[in-house]
């Protein structure tokens, strides 16, 4: 039994296998160096902001998208556009990248949280009734780490008491709920095209929606609450709150390009998936995750669930998963994580600051009481004390380096005892 690489042995993947997101070719080069020949780089209605725009739609199975300079700012542009504003309330799952409720806070309205599935980490649908009052305008799902939320139950819900439903689908894109890709299924939408997404720009997003009167208020939200038509003189009128939330011409051209192997990427995304959680299922110690049967994950992290007591060891998992996490990095096998604490455990909730002296929770329009306490989400809680991500799980990495990960894997968890010497010097330490 060779002595794992923590403890002087050799390392399992070597330093200068794991390949960085996204993929770059020459297509990329091309499509940005194209802008500069264009000499057109900015604008809603330049040829690549147009294109990519239609393209996206066709892609997600939706009416109406938006380019736009941010996930952030898609979503603020879903929640606004549907006429959501001071005093309602926006119901959020407790587990997400805070700015999900970021987008219900910059137009002054209350997020409201609730606890995430067992299984998958989606919002919970089970505990969605509960949250709705007589304020509440929207439920907001988060297709988190490339799973599509459980949209039916959503969807009836929100058909039930008269309510939006707004998709936060940042970390999502082309993951289906029931055969329907979201983006499609809910009233509006947000993606985003961050360089760590699935759909890679380095930095912005996408809105879409099937409904014409808030793709109309969007447009307008995106550049300043004017109405702005391409070939006609500016008005310089602003018809409501708008911002500048237009995204760049090298922006939208590289996106197109990426866009075009985007269904390729995805697939190797769950070649590379489907082969690591089947191959981690007959190792004691961890577990890949889980995909219920209505749902098509598109991988944006692979997730790693840690279990000690398969190894047949009594220690806290706040204990085992750093050692094993240290073990691992060792191998050349990273593990980490970006959540710490629910969102509403975090200060901007606990400490209500808001737009400061309170704002929204306390405007006088708005006449409700409202407490969050990260303890009130246990399963959210459960869920960051027992899973990290696994890196490189996407091209240009191969199935190599997959096949290398699980050989790691194996070496490491076959010797418990040399995790119970971690965890007894991280107890001394």
């Amino acid at each position: 039994m060779q002595d794992l690489a923590v403890f002087g042995g050799p390392r399992t993947v070597p330093e200068d296998m794991l390949e960085t997101w996204p993929p770059l070719t020459q297509e990329d080069r091309d499509a940005v160096n194209a802008v500069f020949d264009s000499n057109v780089l900015h604008g809603t209605s330049a040829p690549n902001a147009v294109a990519l725009q239609d393209e996206f739609a066709e892609f997600i199975g939706a009416k109406y998208c938006l380019v736009t300079n941010s996930g952030t700012s898609a979503l603020h542009m879903a929640v606004a556009s549907l006429g959501i504003g001071p005093g309602d309330e926006v119901i959020i799952p407790a587990f997400t990248y805070w700015s999900t409720a970021a987008a219900v806070l910059h137009h002054n309205a209350i997020p409201v949280f609730v606890d995430i599935e067992p299984d998958a980490f989606c919002i919970e649908p089970s505990c969605i009734e509960a949250a709705i009052t007589d304020k509440t305008k929207a439920i907001l799902p988060v297709h988190i780490h490339g799973m599509a939320c459980n949209m039916g139950p959503i969807m009836e819900i929100a058909r039930k008491h008269g309510l939006y439903v707004i998709g936060d689908a940042c970390q999502a894109h082309g993951a289906k709920s029931d055969g329907k890709k979201v983006g499609s299924i809910e009233d509006t939408c947000g993606f985003s095209t961050n360089r760590s997404k699935n759909l890679s720009s380095g930095e912005g997003g996408l809105f879409v929606t099937n409904n014409e009167d808030a793709f109309r208020v969007a447009g307008r939200l995106r550049e300043f609450g004017e109405v702005v038509v391409h070939g006609e003189d500016r008005e310089y009128n602003a018809y409501g709150m708008g911002w500048m939330y237009r995204a760049h011409e090298f922006v939208n051209a590289f996106c197109r390009a990426q866009l075009r192997r985007l269904p390729a990427n995805n697939a190797k995304r769950q070649e590379f998936a489907q082969y690591l959680t089947a191959e981690l299922a007959d190792i004691p110690g961890v577990e890949g995750p889980y995909t219920p049967p209505n749902r098509e994950p598109v991988y944006f992290s692979y997730i790693v669930k840690f279990c000690p007591e398969q190894l047949g060891l009594d220690v806290p998992v706040s204990l085992y998963k750093p050692a094993l996490q240290k073990a691992l990095a060792a191998e050349g096998i990273g593990l980490g994580q970006w959540q710490n604490v629910p969102v509403p455990a975090q200060s901007v909730f606990t400490d209500k600051q808001g737009y400061g002296k309170g704002c929204p929770w306390t405007c006088a329009h708005y006449g409700r009481e409202i407490e969050y306490r990260g303890e009130d989400y246990p399963t959210t809680i459960k869920f960051i004390a027992e899973h990290a991500y696994l890196a490189g799980v996407f091209p240009p990495n191969t199935m190599e380096l997959m096949e290398r990960y699980i050989e790691g894997f194996k070496k490491v968890l076959s010797q418990p005892a040399a995790i119970m010497k971690l965890i007894d010097e991280a107890k001394k330490a």
